[in-house]
């Protein structure tokens, strides 16, 4: 019988993608743990090759991806034979940006007899379909939604990051390494003298383009909902069937207690 492992990294997204599985394998990278997770099989990138060992002894057959992980640290005193003649290869992708490991990753996974699946196909309500979820949107909501996609798709083409805020067409403010949190709160130092009077702006969030949407799709949940709402923002946009959304229900509720609206585009 095939098995499928959830390839955890940290947050609360592994557990709701295990969740949609029956007896998945739980495999978390050394340092990253999943919340409210058990987890079966911890790896280090340096014994990559028994990993994908011992991953065929427990019957996997396919591999998904899941959770927030950041570049580890190696350390050369770890690698066996096998992991170390892939040295060179993911050196090189990791020089290149995420984008770039992400596809080396997945390549070896492949080429170890590994299918690897994103959560649309194992959890596909966790990934919305297109529409608009609470709220009212408007035409200067559309105009900059339209202009918020063409700015993240340009961040995106040189891995720089998956989001931004956008009020009357202007750009307030850009996603980069430090995560949508820290630009939602960096919102405050914009002088009220730079906000457009009027409509009050949404934030949007999309993949980068080209990218393989079986994995590192962006992530939102109530939380965010929240941090949009005291930005004192309008709403938020996200690229349909391209972004994850932890507790849908929970996210409209928040959005309707404070007035916002979510709309997959």
């Amino acid at each position: 019988m095939s098995r499928t492992a959830v390839i955890a990294g940290a947050g609360r997204l592994p557990a709701a993608v295990a969740g949609a599985l029956e007896a998945p394998l739980i495999c978390a990278l050394d340092g990253f743990v999943p919340e409210g997770l058990a987890v079966d099989l911890v790896f280090r990138v340096e014994r990559l090759v028994p990993f994908f060992h011992a991953l065929e002894d427990a019957g996997v057959t396919r591999v998904s991806f899941a959770g927030a992980v950041h570049r580890p640290r190696l350390d050369p005193a770890l690698f066996d034979a096998g992991t170390a003649q892939l040295v060179p290869r993911l050196m090189a992708a990791m020089a290149q940006g995420d984008d770039a490991t992400l596809r080396a990753v997945i390549g070896l996974f492949e080429e170890f007899g590994f299918t690897v699946a994103g959560t649309a196909e194992i959890a596909p309500d966790l990934v919305p379909g297109a529409g608009v979820l609470c709220g009212t949107v408007g035409p200067q909501d559309e105009a900059d939604a339209q202009r918020a996609a063409a700015i993240v798709a340009a961040l995106g083409a040189v891995d720089v990051g998956q989001g931004c805020v956008v009020a009357q067409g202007l750009c307030l403010a850009v996603e980069a390494l430090p995560g949508t949190d820290a630009m939602l709160r960096g919102l405050s130092a914009v002088p009220t003298s730079l906000r457009p009077t009027g409509t009050r702006g949404l934030f949007y969030k999309a993949p980068k383009p080209g990218q393989d949407l079986r994995v590192d799709l962006p992530t939102l949940g109530p939380e965010t909902v929240a941090r949009v709402a005291e930005a004192g923002l309008g709403g938020i946009v996200w690229q349909a069937g391209g972004v994850i959304c932890l507790d849908l229900d929970q996210m409209i509720a928040t959005a309707n207690d404070a007035g916002l609206f979510l709309w997959a585009r």
